[in-house]
């Protein structure tokens, strides 16, 4: 069970982050999250000592968050089959199904976000951004490549360049949901994905 300093530090987070995916970190101000949230200054600087203090916390977060849910689709995948082109297909359609599951378009990417005002912060989140984004860009790359062990091509690939079109595909189609309030366009460029490897790879 979450201590109340806890539940005090998510609800600061949870709601921080919805303001910046709306209006970006700079045009987040301290008085607007204590508004939303209903907690004094004290309550907040207990919590972190400055704005830059919380925009690591929450980049980090969401970070967390974002790995844990990938590692889970993932794990299911493999469960579902031990066929490294059949557990790729699946994770993906794990991931479609997660976004048509959304009432409302994904609000986007707390990293994307960071990225548009990279003067922002320190050295310290801007790396910690590129690794994440690494760390994704790896999972499906590893994967990828176990497929194309098993099943040679049919066209000329690189693993790591189809690794960085997929989380390309992921961000941008957040990007244009929210543009165009379709909560089902990350879905499907995802599901276009998932046909090409199809294409590429099945025998």
């Amino acid at each position: 069970m979450a201590s109340r300093g806890q539940e005090t530090k998510e609800l600061i987070l949870a709601n921080t982050e919805a303001l910046v995916l709306e209006r970006g970190f700079a045009g987040t101000s301290i008085d607007e999250i204590l508004k939303l949230t209903g907690l004094t200054k004290g309550a907040f600087f207990y919590h972190f000592k400055s704005k830059a203090a919380l925009a690591r916390a929450l980049v980090e977060r969401y970070w967390q968050q974002d790995y844990a849910m990938l590692e889970e689709f993932s794990r299911r995948a493999d469960e579902l089959s031990e066929d490294p082109l059949q557990s790729m297909l699946i994770f993906l359609k794990l991931f479609e199904e997660f976004i048509e599951g959304l009432e409302e378009p994904p609000a986007g990417c707390v990293f994307a976000s960071y990225v548009y005002e990279f003067y922002q912060f320190d050295d310290g989140i801007k790396q910690f951004i590129a690794d994440g984004f690494k760390q994704w860009g790896k999972m499906y790359q590893q994967r990828i490549e176990k497929i194309a062990a098993k099943y040679p091509p049919k066209i000329a690939i690189d693993a790591g360049e189809l690794a960085e079109t997929l989380m390309c595909i992921i961000e941008g189609g957040f990007i244009l949901s929210k543009s165009l309030c379709d909560t089902s366009l990350t879905a499907r460029t995802v599901r276009q994905f998932r046909r090409h490897l199809q294409l590429v790879f099945e025998p």
